[in-house]
């Protein structure tokens, strides 16, 4: 089937206002941000807009860090069957590692929020471009845009075989 130039005025008629849907990024939920037109890219209000994304994240990884220390110090039983003690400290290690991998992610959202006060965020560090807004609210601590993240990402699979 053959393409006609007339197709493209179909096409700018479905760019009516709709309400946006709530997006959902891991534990955290909200409003998806809407650039205003002619609005520069990283403004003040898009900057605001990831900080709160940003804080809100942090937020519920912390509270998630401090209920696991509680629950591993209230589930400080001694299982006489060496079975049950076992699966206690396969379910305490796999805790744990999850933890460490959310107490790094604290980390890198910290370091985004600090970009973000330096007005540094939202461009790629290795080749200077836009991120862009959707791929930061689906990744709000991406540093690299979608065209450099693959080629990363391939070169580290070349290197794994």
């Amino acid at each position: 089937m053959a393409t006609s130039k007339t197709a493209k005025p179909a096409a700018k008629a479905t760019t009516q206002s709709t309400p946006a849907k709530s997006v959902n990024n891991g534990t955290s939920s909200f409003q998806p941000y809407v650039p205003k037109k002619g609005e520069e890219y990283m403004s003040k209000a898009q900057l605001a807009h990831f900080a709160a994304i940003l804080d809100s994240l942090k937020g519920d990884l912390m509270a998630d860090i401090e209920r696991t220390v509680h629950t591993m110090q209230d589930e400080q039983t001694v299982f006489a069957d060496p079975n049950d003690r076992a699966s206690q400290e396969t379910d305490m290690a796999l805790e744990l590692r999850n933890r460490d991998r959310e107490r790094k992610l604290v980390k890198k959202i910290e370091e985004t929020l600090d970009r973000i006060k330096a007005d540094d965020y939202g461009f790629c560090d290795k080749c200077g471009i836009e991120i862009g807004i959707q791929r930061l609210e689906a990744r709000p601590t991406a540093t690299l845009c979608i065209d450099c993240k693959t080629l990363e990402e391939l070169r580290e699979k070349q290197v794994a075989k």
